[in-house]
């Protein structure tokens, strides 16, 4: 019943916006007309702001609950499995039931129609390649930006750039350091910030941040982590999940979120946190957490693209 009235809001709006699906979308902007427009440093947060995530897996619970605990806001998500931003469009997200059934689920068109959340962070399906392909990402992105824009039109916008498998035949670590610009960039940036309505969308580097923390760690850099592998996800015979972050991981992501959002430096946040369903976080010293702090501080102060200044 939920998916099928998410279906029915979502074509609704589509139909409003019916130019948009007969393929008349604005030229994408040029890589230098988009750094210039996300260089403009804007004002930080002044306390706790809500925060509302649309995403799948590499979003998940737990990192928003963590991130909830380290700003002291509210927070609420849409999640699904491997879903793009076109599945969440159209009301076709897989697991819909099973990854909402929590206290901090809010439908997504509720949500962005409430203008309740000064923050939206929106995320879409890896692999990448694949969304901008089959699943129209630009456009997609563009609608939900539009829609969080038209009812709070001061909405602080986020793409959360992600990353693949780390055991991608074209290399982990080298497809992260190029597909910034060539894809979340140079594709879904470029395409939505071009389309009326949309304005800034900002960008939340997770995928160059996991780069830089796996540097650090293969380099003997992180106290208590030795490997890549020791920021993702185990099954139950022990094999390392190549795409999905443990507790580790989750908060180093929830770090990146936490320095972008809030433009200061998570160096000094504890790393005694909790699960979403309130059970504890593994596998954290405090001096792992504060070398991940370090790492995340330098990483989104250099990267520019998030709104921050620099200077």
């Amino acid at each position: 019943m939920r998916k099928g009235m998410l279906a029915l809001v979502g074509l609704a709006l589509a139909g409003a916006l019916g130019w948009w699906w007969q393929g008349r979308l604005a030229k994408p902007l040029t890589p230098e007309v988009v750094a210039a427009r996300l260089a403009v440093p804007v004002a930080a947060p002044t306390g706790p702001v809500a925060v509302y995530h649309l995403g799948h897996s590499l979003v998940g619970r737990d990192m928003p609950a963590l991130l909830a605990q380290m700003a002291g806001h509210d927070h609420a998500s849409q999640l699904g499995w491997g879903s793009s931003l076109k599945d969440h469009w159209t009301g076709t997200v897989a697991g819909f039931d099973t990854e909402n059934a929590h206290a901090d689920h809010r439908p997504a068109a509720e949500a962005l129609d409430s203008g309740d959340y000064p923050v939206v962070v929106l995320t879409e399906m890896v692999e990448i390649r694949d969304a901008i392909r089959y699943h129209d990402s630009a456009r997609h992105l563009a609608l939900w930006a539009a829609r969080a824009r038209n009812a709070r039109p001061d909405v602080r916008l986020y793409l959360y750039e992600t990353w693949h498998r780390t055991d991608d035949p074209e290399g982990w670590l080298e497809r992260i350091d190029r597909d910034g610009a060539r894809y979340w960039q140079g594709d879904l940036l470029a395409g939505a910030m071009a389309q009326g309505g949309v304005g800034d969308i900002y960008v939340i580097p997770g995928g160059p941040v996991m780069a830089a923390a796996v540097r650090a760690i293969e380099a003997g850099e992180v106290p208590g982590l030795t490997s890549r592998d020791d920021l993702f996800a185990r099954d139950e015979k022990g094999a390392v999940d190549t795409i999905h972050f443990n507790d580790v991981g989750a908060y180093l992501m929830a770090l990146t979120h936490y320095a972008v959002i809030y433009q200061r430096s998570p160096e000094g946040l504890p790393q005694d946190l909790s699960h979403a369903d309130g059970s504890q976080i593994t596998g954290l010293s405090e001096d792992t957490a504060q070398a991940l702090q370090r790492i995340v501080w330098d990483t989104v102060f250099r990267y520019g693209l998030t709104g921050m200044s620099n200077g």
